[in-house]
Protein backbone atom coordinates (compact mmCIF):
# COMPACT_ATOMS: atom_id res chain seq x y z
CA UNK A 1 0.00 0.00 0.00
CA UNK A 2 0.83 3.45 -1.00
CA UNK A 3 2.02 5.68 2.51
CA UNK A 4 0.71 8.89 1.15
CA UNK A 5 1.95 11.03 4.18
CA UNK A 6 5.45 10.45 3.37
CA UNK A 7 4.85 10.78 -0.69
CA UNK A 8 3.45 14.57 0.96
CA UNK A 9 6.87 14.80 3.17
CA UNK A 10 8.51 14.29 -0.48
CA UNK A 11 8.15 18.18 -0.94
CA UNK A 12 6.57 17.68 -3.97
CA UNK A 13 4.20 21.05 -4.49
CA UNK A 14 2.67 19.29 -7.25
CA UNK A 15 1.49 16.19 -5.82
CA UNK A 16 -2.00 16.00 -5.59
CA UNK A 17 -3.01 13.33 -2.51
CA UNK A 18 -6.15 13.66 -2.85
CA UNK A 19 -6.03 12.55 -5.92
CA UNK A 20 -4.21 9.87 -5.16
CA UNK A 21 -6.11 8.69 -2.48
CA UNK A 22 -8.82 8.35 -4.70
CA UNK A 23 -6.93 6.57 -7.29
CA UNK A 24 -5.80 4.28 -4.47
CA UNK A 25 -9.74 3.29 -3.09
CA UNK A 26 -10.68 2.56 -7.30
CA UNK A 27 -7.16 0.34 -7.46
CA UNK A 28 -8.44 -1.69 -4.26
CA UNK A 29 -11.89 -2.60 -6.20
CA UNK A 30 -10.06 -3.95 -8.51
CA UNK A 31 -7.70 -6.04 -6.17
CA UNK A 32 -10.98 -7.63 -4.57
CA UNK A 33 -13.24 -8.08 -7.45
CA UNK A 34 -16.34 -7.47 -5.16
CA UNK A 35 -18.53 -4.86 -3.37
CA UNK A 36 -16.66 -3.29 0.13
CA UNK A 37 -17.17 -2.02 3.73
CA UNK A 38 -15.52 1.87 4.12
CA UNK A 39 -14.11 -0.31 7.05
CA UNK A 40 -12.67 -3.00 4.05
CA UNK A 41 -11.19 -0.60 1.42
CA UNK A 42 -9.45 1.79 4.70
CA UNK A 43 -7.65 -1.70 5.45
CA UNK A 44 -6.75 -2.49 1.99
CA UNK A 45 -5.45 1.17 0.98
CA UNK A 46 -3.90 2.34 4.39
CA UNK A 47 -5.77 5.11 4.24
CA UNK A 48 -8.13 6.97 7.55
CA UNK A 49 -11.59 5.93 7.52
CA UNK A 50 -12.90 9.33 7.22
CA UNK A 51 -10.49 9.91 3.80
CA UNK A 52 -12.33 6.90 2.48
CA UNK A 53 -15.94 7.30 3.06
CA UNK A 54 -14.90 11.28 1.46
CA UNK A 55 -13.27 9.69 -1.80
CA UNK A 56 -16.30 7.04 -2.05
CA UNK A 57 -18.94 9.50 -1.65
CA UNK A 58 -17.08 11.32 -4.61
CA UNK A 59 -16.75 8.53 -6.54
CA UNK A 60 -20.45 7.49 -5.98
CA UNK A 61 -21.59 11.75 -6.54
CA UNK A 62 -19.41 11.70 -10.29
CA UNK A 63 -21.18 8.06 -11.22
CA UNK A 64 -17.73 6.02 -10.72
CA UNK A 65 -19.35 3.64 -7.63
CA UNK A 66 -23.00 3.21 -6.04
CA UNK A 67 -23.29 2.60 -2.51
CA UNK A 68 -25.73 -0.16 -0.77
CA UNK A 69 -26.47 0.63 2.59
CA UNK A 70 -22.31 0.03 3.69
CA UNK A 71 -21.09 -1.52 0.73
CA UNK A 72 -19.62 0.06 -2.03
CA UNK A 73 -19.38 -1.20 -5.68
CA UNK A 74 -18.01 0.27 -8.89
CA UNK A 75 -20.21 1.22 -11.53
CA UNK A 76 -19.80 0.87 -15.48
CA UNK A 77 -18.10 4.09 -15.85
CA UNK A 78 -15.14 3.48 -14.75
CA UNK A 79 -14.82 1.25 -17.65
CA UNK A 80 -14.16 4.51 -19.40
CA UNK A 81 -10.99 4.99 -17.62
CA UNK A 82 -9.18 1.62 -18.81
CA UNK A 83 -10.49 2.04 -22.03
CA UNK A 84 -8.86 5.66 -22.25
CA UNK A 85 -5.53 3.57 -22.29
CA UNK A 86 -6.52 0.52 -24.68
CA UNK A 87 -7.73 3.15 -27.45
CA UNK A 88 -4.29 5.22 -26.71
CA UNK A 89 -1.73 2.55 -27.15
CA UNK A 90 -0.35 1.08 -30.49
CA UNK A 91 1.19 -1.72 -28.60
CA UNK A 92 -2.23 -3.38 -26.95
CA UNK A 93 -4.22 -2.44 -30.43
CA UNK A 94 -1.52 -4.23 -32.88
CA UNK A 95 -1.14 -6.66 -30.55
CA UNK A 96 -4.65 -8.06 -30.40
CA UNK A 97 -5.02 -9.27 -34.30
CA UNK A 98 -1.63 -11.00 -33.55
CA UNK A 99 -2.50 -12.99 -30.27
CA UNK A 100 -6.05 -14.00 -31.71
CA UNK A 101 -4.26 -15.74 -34.36
CA UNK A 102 -2.39 -17.97 -32.07
CA UNK A 103 -5.02 -18.36 -29.82
CA UNK A 104 -6.79 -19.70 -32.91
CA UNK A 105 -3.82 -21.52 -34.48
CA UNK A 106 -2.83 -23.04 -31.17
CA UNK A 107 -6.24 -23.43 -29.06
CA UNK A 108 -4.38 -21.62 -26.06
CA UNK A 109 -4.79 -18.13 -24.63
CA UNK A 110 -2.26 -15.71 -25.34
CA UNK A 111 -1.54 -12.94 -23.98
CA UNK A 112 0.93 -9.36 -24.12
CA UNK A 113 2.33 -8.07 -20.77
CA UNK A 114 4.16 -4.82 -19.83
CA UNK A 115 5.91 -4.22 -16.59
CA UNK A 116 4.33 -1.35 -14.19
CA UNK A 117 4.99 -1.10 -10.34
CA UNK A 118 7.33 -4.70 -9.93
CA UNK A 119 3.90 -6.98 -11.22
CA UNK A 120 3.12 -7.80 -15.08
CA UNK A 121 0.54 -5.82 -16.42
CA UNK A 122 -1.94 -7.65 -18.56
CA UNK A 123 -2.70 -4.65 -21.52
CA UNK A 124 -4.28 -7.50 -24.48
CA UNK A 125 -5.45 -10.77 -24.02
CA UNK A 126 -6.91 -13.48 -26.31
CA UNK A 127 -8.97 -16.12 -24.31
CA UNK A 128 -10.10 -19.79 -25.06
CA UNK A 129 -13.32 -21.36 -23.48
CA UNK A 130 -11.14 -23.42 -21.20
CA UNK A 131 -11.84 -24.12 -17.55
CA UNK A 132 -8.77 -23.04 -15.58
CA UNK A 133 -8.21 -21.80 -11.77
CA UNK A 134 -6.57 -19.13 -12.63
CA UNK A 135 -8.49 -16.26 -14.20
CA UNK A 136 -6.75 -13.44 -16.46
CA UNK A 137 -8.01 -10.80 -18.04
CA UNK A 138 -6.60 -7.28 -19.56
CA UNK A 139 -5.90 -5.37 -16.05
CA UNK A 140 -5.00 -8.48 -13.94
CA UNK A 141 -1.44 -7.76 -12.57
CA UNK A 142 0.96 -10.86 -11.76
CA UNK A 143 4.29 -10.94 -9.96
CA UNK A 144 7.20 -10.65 -11.96
CA UNK A 145 9.76 -13.22 -10.38
CA UNK A 146 7.76 -16.54 -10.54
CA UNK A 147 5.95 -15.49 -14.02
CA UNK A 148 7.22 -16.35 -17.54
CA UNK A 149 6.15 -12.77 -18.56
CA UNK A 150 7.57 -11.40 -15.33
CA UNK A 151 10.92 -13.22 -16.06
CA UNK A 152 11.12 -12.26 -19.74
CA UNK A 153 10.81 -8.32 -18.29
CA UNK A 154 13.32 -8.61 -15.40
CA UNK A 155 15.63 -10.36 -18.04
CA UNK A 156 15.57 -6.99 -20.20
CA UNK A 157 16.79 -4.88 -17.11
CA UNK A 158 20.29 -5.06 -16.34
CA UNK A 159 21.80 -6.40 -13.07
CA UNK A 160 21.77 -3.62 -10.91
CA UNK A 161 18.10 -3.05 -11.86
CA UNK A 162 17.38 -7.15 -10.94
CA UNK A 163 19.17 -7.00 -8.18
CA UNK A 164 17.41 -3.83 -6.58
CA UNK A 165 13.71 -5.58 -7.51
CA UNK A 166 14.56 -8.84 -5.56
CA UNK A 167 15.53 -6.77 -2.38
CA UNK A 168 12.55 -5.15 -2.69
CA UNK A 169 9.83 -7.86 -3.27
CA UNK A 170 8.62 -10.46 -1.14
CA UNK A 171 9.70 -13.54 -3.06
CA UNK A 172 6.29 -15.60 -1.83
CA UNK A 173 6.84 -19.16 -2.69
CA UNK A 174 3.57 -19.53 -4.28
CA UNK A 175 4.05 -23.66 -4.59
CA UNK A 176 6.20 -26.07 -3.60
CA UNK A 177 8.07 -25.45 -7.18
CA UNK A 178 8.40 -21.33 -6.70
CA UNK A 179 11.91 -20.66 -7.53
CA UNK A 180 12.11 -18.23 -4.51
CA UNK A 181 16.28 -17.71 -3.61
CA UNK A 182 17.60 -14.32 -5.09
CA UNK A 183 20.76 -15.89 -6.11
CA UNK A 184 18.98 -18.72 -8.41
CA UNK A 185 16.74 -15.96 -9.82
CA UNK A 186 19.86 -14.18 -11.24
CA UNK A 187 20.63 -17.16 -13.05
CA UNK A 188 17.60 -17.71 -14.01
CA UNK A 189 17.19 -14.05 -15.59
CA UNK A 190 20.84 -14.15 -17.16
CA UNK A 191 19.65 -17.98 -18.95
CA UNK A 192 16.72 -16.33 -20.03
CA UNK A 193 18.28 -13.38 -21.29
CA UNK A 194 20.68 -15.64 -23.25
CA UNK A 195 17.90 -17.84 -24.82
CA UNK A 196 14.87 -15.22 -25.52
CA UNK A 197 12.41 -17.06 -23.54
CA UNK A 198 10.95 -18.10 -20.25
CA UNK A 199 9.09 -21.41 -18.83
CA UNK A 200 7.50 -21.56 -16.00
CA UNK A 201 6.83 -24.83 -14.80
CA UNK A 202 3.67 -24.80 -12.29
CA UNK A 203 5.55 -21.87 -10.07
CA UNK A 204 3.10 -19.09 -10.21
CA UNK A 205 -0.15 -22.27 -9.46
CA UNK A 206 -0.13 -25.93 -9.24
CA UNK A 207 -1.30 -27.37 -12.76
CA UNK A 208 -0.58 -23.98 -14.90
CA UNK A 209 2.83 -24.13 -17.37
CA UNK A 210 3.64 -21.20 -19.54
CA UNK A 211 5.75 -19.90 -22.10
CA UNK A 212 7.39 -16.58 -22.94
CA UNK A 213 8.88 -14.00 -25.39
CA UNK A 214 10.73 -10.58 -25.25
CA UNK A 215 9.34 -7.97 -28.04
CA UNK A 216 12.17 -5.78 -28.43
CA UNK A 217 12.66 -2.46 -30.17
CA UNK A 218 15.52 -0.71 -30.63
CA UNK A 219 17.34 -2.85 -28.48
CA UNK A 220 15.38 -2.63 -25.17
CA UNK A 221 12.54 -4.91 -23.87
CA UNK A 222 9.44 -3.37 -24.01
CA UNK A 223 6.96 -6.29 -23.39
CA UNK A 224 6.36 -9.90 -23.28
CA UNK A 225 3.86 -11.89 -25.46
CA UNK A 226 2.98 -15.49 -23.07
CA UNK A 227 0.80 -18.49 -23.79
CA UNK A 228 -0.13 -20.45 -20.33
CA UNK A 229 -1.83 -23.51 -20.51
CA UNK A 230 -2.22 -26.80 -18.33
CA UNK A 231 0.19 -29.11 -17.63
CA UNK A 232 -1.33 -32.23 -17.97
CA UNK A 233 -2.37 -31.28 -21.59
CA UNK A 234 0.82 -30.03 -22.45
CA UNK A 235 4.39 -30.93 -21.96
CA UNK A 236 8.04 -28.89 -21.30
CA UNK A 237 9.11 -30.33 -24.88
CA UNK A 238 5.91 -29.08 -26.73
CA UNK A 239 6.34 -25.59 -25.33
CA UNK A 240 9.48 -25.30 -26.64
CA UNK A 241 9.16 -26.94 -29.76
CA UNK A 242 4.91 -25.89 -30.92
CA UNK A 243 4.63 -22.72 -29.29
CA UNK A 244 7.72 -20.77 -29.02
CA UNK A 245 7.92 -20.33 -32.43
CA UNK A 246 4.50 -18.64 -32.80
CA UNK A 247 5.76 -16.42 -30.01
CA UNK A 248 8.52 -15.25 -31.45
CA UNK A 249 6.34 -14.77 -34.86
CA UNK A 250 4.27 -12.49 -32.93
CA UNK A 251 7.22 -10.54 -31.16
CA UNK A 252 8.89 -10.16 -34.11
CA UNK A 253 5.60 -8.93 -36.04
CA UNK A 254 5.44 -6.35 -33.11
CA UNK A 255 8.81 -5.04 -33.29
CA UNK A 256 8.66 -4.81 -36.96
CA UNK A 257 5.47 -2.08 -36.43
CA UNK A 258 7.94 -0.43 -33.68
CA UNK A 259 5.13 -0.01 -31.25
CA UNK A 260 4.91 2.39 -28.54
CA UNK A 261 2.88 2.99 -25.16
Amino acid sequence: MQDFGQLDAQGDPEFMTSLARGLAVLRCFADQSRPMTIAQASRLTGLSRPAVKRCLHTLVRLGYAVQDGTLYGLRPKVLALGFAYLSSSTLAMRAQPLLDEVRDELHESCSLGVIEEDEVYYVARAEVSRIMSIALRVGSRLPLYCTSMGRVLLAGLDRPAQQAYLRRTDLAPLTGSTVTEPSVLLQILRDVAEEGYAIIDQELEQGLRSIAVPVIVDGRVIAAVNIGTQADRVSLPDLRTRYLPALRRVARDLAAMRPTG
